[in-house]
C-alpha cells in the first residue's frame, strides 16, 4: 500500500533536486497570486474583456515565440547557467509588476508588457528546467520527481488564487506583486546548488524497435559528492546547430505517439472555455459554481498526485498515459451529459486526476527517450504543445458550442479525443509496449566532464 502514495524518493536522492523542486513549487505559488492580481488589474483599468482575454495573448506570443530558442539553447549552453539566467529575469518582471502597482500606473500596455517580460523569461528558461530531473536522479525516480513537481503546481493552482484574493481584499494589487516578487527570489535561491548541466553527446539517434530506450552511451565521469545516480551520460556536446525538435520527435515512434495522444486530448477536448456557458444553462451562472468547477479538476489533480506511487513505479508507462488520456476524455463527456451538481463535479475530479497521470507518465517517457544532447528542443516542443494545445482546444470547443451547444461540444469532444487515442494505441505499438527503464546501480552521482 505505501508504494501507492506519493513517492518522496526523489526528495532523498539529491539535495539539488530538493532545492528545484522546493524553489519551484513556491516560485509557482506566486505566478498563480500575480496572475490574479493581473486580471484585478487590467479590469480595473479597463472594464473589458476585451482587454482581460488580451493578457493570454500577452502570454502566449512569447511562449510561443521563443520557446524553440529556449529549446536550442538548452542543447548548446550550459542548462543551469540558462535557468538562472532565466529566473533572474522573472525575479526583475516582477519587482516591475510591483513598482508599477506602487506608483499608480494607469497604462495597461506597461502592464502587459510586463506580463510579456515574465512569459519571455519562461519560455526560454523552460526547456532547460524540464531537463534536469534524468540528470540529478536515477532512471526509475523520473516519474516521480515529474510528479511531485506537477502536485506543486496543482497546490499552486488550489491555493494561489484565494492567496491573491486575501491579499488584494486586505492590503492592495501591490502586496500581491510583492509576494510574487519574494517567490521568484525563493524560486532563483533553489539553482543555487545544481551542479553544472552542460548537454551531453550521445550515439547518432536512430528508432528503436520495440518501443524501449535508446543504448547508454559510455560516461565521461566526474565523481561529485552529492546527489544520487544519474540517468544518462555521455561526452559535452560541441557548441553546434542539430536537428530541430520537432524532427527528433517525428523519428521516435514513442515520442511522436506521446505527443499525438497529448494533441488529441487537449485540442479535441478541452473544456474550460464551456465552463461559463455550462454554468449559464444547468446553474443559474453562479459565480461560486464556476469556482467549483475549476476546483474540482485541480482537486482531482491533487488526489492523483498524492497517491502518483503507482503511477510512477509502472513499468508500462506508455501504456498507463493513452489510459489516462482515454480516461479524460469520457470523464468530460460524462461532464457534458451530467445534470446533478455533484455528478458534474465528480467528472471534473476524475478528469483532473486522469491529466496529472498522463502528464506525469508522458514528461517522464519524454525525459527518458530523448538523448541528452537533444532534450532541451525536445522539452521546448513539449512545452510549445503544452502551452498552444490547450489554447486551441478552447477556442474549438467554443466555436463548437457557438453552433451547437455545450453539452454536444463536450460530448462531441471528449468522445472524440477517447478515439484518436485508441486510435494511436492500436497503430502505436512502441508507446503501447513502453517500460520505463530499471534503475542504474551505481552509487555515486555522475555528471559529464565540463567542456572549457
Amino acid at each position: 500500500m505505501r508504494d501507492d502514495v506519493l513517492d518522496l524518493r526523489p526528495l532523498r536522492t539529491s539535495a539539488a533536486y530538493r532545492d528545484l523542486w522546493a524553489g519551484s513549487a513556491v516560485g509557482g505559488l506566486g505566478f498563480q497570486v500575480a496572475t490574479v492580481a493581473v486580471l484585478l488589474q487590467v479590469w480595473e483599468l479597463t472594464h473589458s474583456p476585451v482587454w482581460t482575454g488580451a493578457i493570454g495573448l500577452a502570454t502566449a506570443v512569447p511562449l510561443l515565440a521563443l520557446g524553440l530558442v529556449g529549446g536550442h539553447l538548452a542543447d548548446v549552453h550550459d542548462r543551469r547557467t540558462i535557468m538562472r539566467l532565466a529566473s533572474a529575469g522573472q525575479v526583475i518582471s516582477a519587482m516591475g509588476l510591483a513598482a508599477q502597482a506602487l506608483a499608480g500606473n494607469r497604462s495597461v500596455w506597461v502592464l502587459l508588457g510586463l506580463v510579456s517580460l515574465g512569459a519571455a523569461c519562461n519560455a526560454l528558461g523552460s526547456p532547460a528546467r524540464r531537463t534536469v530531473p534524468p540528470r540529478l536522479l536515477p532512471a526509475d525516480q523520473v516519474a516521480a520527481g515529474l510528479a511531485l513537481q506537477n502536485l506543486a503546481f496543482q497546490v499552486a493552482m488550489l491555493v494561489g488564487p484565494a492567496l491573491a484574493g486575501l491579499v488584494v481584499a486586505r492590503w492592495d494589487l501591490a502586496a500581491a506583486y510583492g509576494v510574487q516578487v519574494a517567490a521568484a527570489v525563493v524560486a532563483l535561491l533553489g539553482l543555487v546548488r545544481l551542479p553544472p548541466l552542460p548537454p551531453v553527446r550521445t550515439p547518432a539517434l536512430a528508432p528503436a524497435s520495440d518501443g524501449g530506450p535508446a543504448p547508454a552511451p559510455a560516461p565521461v565521469p566526474v565523481q561529485v559528492p552529492d546527489g544520487g545516480p544519474a540517468a544518462d551520460h555521455g561526452r559535452p556536446v560541441r557548441r553546434r546547430a542539430a536537428a530541430g525538435g520537432w524532427s527528433i520527435v517525428w523519428k521516435r515512434r514513442t515520442l511522436r505517439g506521446s505527443f499525438a495522444t497529448d494533441v488529441a486530448a487537449t485540442v479535441l477536448a478541452m473544456p474550460v472555455s464551456l465552463f461559463p456557458l455550462v454554468n449559464e444553462i444547468r446553474f443559474d451562472g453562479d459565480p461560486r459554481t464556476l469556482g467549483l468547477f475549476l476546483s474540482a479538476v485541480a482537486v482531482g489533480g491533487i488526489g492523483a498526485g498524492l497517491l502518483s506511487g503507482a503511477v510512477t513505479r509502472a513499468p508500462r508507462s506508455g501504456a498507463l498515459q493513452l489510459a489516462a488520456a482515454a480516461t479524460w476524455g469520457l470523464a468530460l463527456a460524462g461532464f457534458g451529459l451530467a445534470g446533478p451538481l455533484w455528478l458534474a463535479l465528480a467528472c471534473l475530479a476524475v478528469a483532473g486526476a486522469a491529466d496529472t497521470v498522463s502528464v506525469v507518465t508522458r514528461g517522464a517517457l519524454v525525459q527518458l527517450e530523448t538523448p541528452d544532447e537533444f532534450r532541451g528542443r525536445v522539452s521546448s516542443v513539449e512545452h510549445v504543445v503544452g502551452v498552444a494545445g490547450p489554447e486551441v482546444g478552447n477556442f474549438r470547443g467554443g466555436v463548437l458550442a457557438s453552433l451547437t451547444s455545450a453539452p454536444v461540444a463536450l460530448v462531441a469532444g471528449g468522445l472524440a479525443a477517447s478515439a484518436v487515442v485508441g486510435l494511436v494505441a492500436w497503430r502505436n505499438a512502441p508507446l503501447r509496449r513502453y517500460r520505463t527503464p530499471a534503475a542504474t546501480t551505481a552509487t555515486a552521482r555522475v555528471v559529464p566532464a565540463e567542456t572549457t
